[in-house]
């Protein structure tokens, strides 16, 4: 079955940087789009950042734009998102995600916490 285990998330101060990791299984990983999404306590789910099979990594909220990026290894089946410049508003969970055969799935979500 589809399994997404995300990882690597942490407290980091304001203008600080982290990596986060999700490892996949289950699914034919390099022939699909993944994606980066967060929620805020109280917010809804929103999509944060999106690559293409062949890597290339689009923001999909404004409030990440320059700062977030995402990264792929098809050959380990994993997917990065790379943060920087860590603002108080990107305190969050964080998960990856993919569409597989019709139904999208989730990780189980890493904590992200900037502190000022």
């Amino acid at each position: 079955q589809v399994q997404l285990v995300e990882s690597g998330g942490g407290s980091v101060q304001v203008g600080g940087s982290l990596t986060l990791s999700c490892t996949t299984s289950g699914f034919a990983f390099d022939s699909h789009v993944m994606q980066w999404y967060r929620q805020a306590p109280g917010k809804e789910r929103e999509a944060v950042v999106s690559i293409t099979r062949a890597g290339d990594s689009f923001n999909m909220a404004e409030s990440v734009k320059g700062r977030f990026t995402a990264s792929r290894d098809n050959a380990k089946r994993m997917v990065e998102l790379h943060m920087n410049n860590l603002k108080v508003e990107d305190t969050a969970v964080y998960y990856c995600s993919v569409v597989w055969s019709g139904r999208r799935y989730w990780g189980q979500g890493t904590q992200v916490t900037v502190s000022s």
